[in-house]
């Protein structure tokens, strides 16, 4: 009896020290998990994928996903802002936001020839930003081909 007695308290203080362990690791995990901060480099390049598939919506006359594409653009100036105080670089991102609502105006009206004129003025805002703060290798130009083979830029059929 005194054995069966034993084993069993065994058995709950292994399970109480490993839940302890476990939650340990959990708290540690989470930590870590809120301490990552996604590097300049990496909103920069989310940005670079949305502007080319922006493009490519605004040409084909799919006004929803160019509208996505620009909202995509706007939410990762505002994360870089958020994440990337710090940054000089993140000083110079006001410069974008004229731009951006040039071409969302163009894309709200459904107007073609000035989504590719105000497309044309945020991709010269971008290269001009990047000459501010000493990153002019960076020149951003219009898209030759799309950024992903696998995505179909026409409008939805109705």
């Amino acid at each position: 009896m005194r054995l069966i007695v034993l084993l069993i308290a065994s058995g709950y203080l292994f399970v109480a020290c490993n839940n302890a362990a476990t939650h340990s690791a959990s708290a540690d995990s989470t930590k870590t998990i809120a301490a990552y901060k996604p590097g300049f480099g990496e909103f920069m390049s989310g940005i670079q994928v949305h502007h080319a598939k922006l493009w490519f919506a605004g040409i084909n006359q799919n006004w929803p996903l160019a509208d996505f594409e620009i909202n995509e653009i706007k939410e990762s100036i505002d994360n870089l802002k958020l994440y990337q105080q710090a940054r000089v670089e993140t000083k110079y991102l006001g410069m974008i936001d004229g731009p951006l609502d040039s071409v969302a105006h163009s894309i709200n009206n459904k107007d073609e020839a000035g989504f590719r004129k105000n497309f044309l003025f945020l991709t010269n805002t971008c290269n001009n930003c990047h000459h501010e703060v000493n990153f002019e290798f960076n020149k951003v130009k219009i898209p030759d081909t799309p950024p992903f083979s696998n995505q179909d830029f026409s409008p939805a059929k109705q």
